[in-house]
């Protein structure tokens, strides 16, 4: 069992599970009813989001510098006991079952979950 990290919009891999978009915003232009079909997402999950300052930071990046920043900025988010609690459920069930989380970003190395991708592991996850 695991958890991966993957690119909304892409197609699902065999045996992903779940799919969790842990995105701001749902993806513009498509019905409600089509995001799991159009493999957007099963589950819309922004608690793992940035927040939109945050996101606005991120979707700016043009340095390693400004990423620092903005990796710091969403450290400190997801440090918070609400966040913390969700990854570490995330965490404990990714021994239980199969499930994806994701973003819409090309650049993972650029994306929000590569981060989540970390603080999953630090927290014991099986990350496939």
């Amino acid at each position: 069992m695991t958890v991966k990290i993957v690119r909304l919009g892409t197609t699902r891999s065999a045996n992903e599970g779940l799919r969790i978009g842990t995105v701001r915003r749902p993806p513009r232009g498509v019905p409600k009813t089509e995001f799991a079909s159009q493999d957007w997402y099963d589950v819309w999950y922004p608690n793992l989001a940035p927040s939109v300052e945050t996101m606005k930071l991120g979707q700016s990046v043009e340095s390693e510098k400004d990423w620092a920043a903005f990796s710091k900025k969403y450290r400190a988010e997801m440090n918070e006991a609400d966040a913390s609690r969700n990854l570490d459920l995330l965490a404990a069930l990714s021994h239980h079952t199969n499930f994806a989380v994701g973003c819409y970003c090309e650049n993972e190395a650029r994306c929000h979950r590569s981060l989540l991708r970390e603080l999953l592991i630090k927290r014991g996850a099986r990350v496939g």
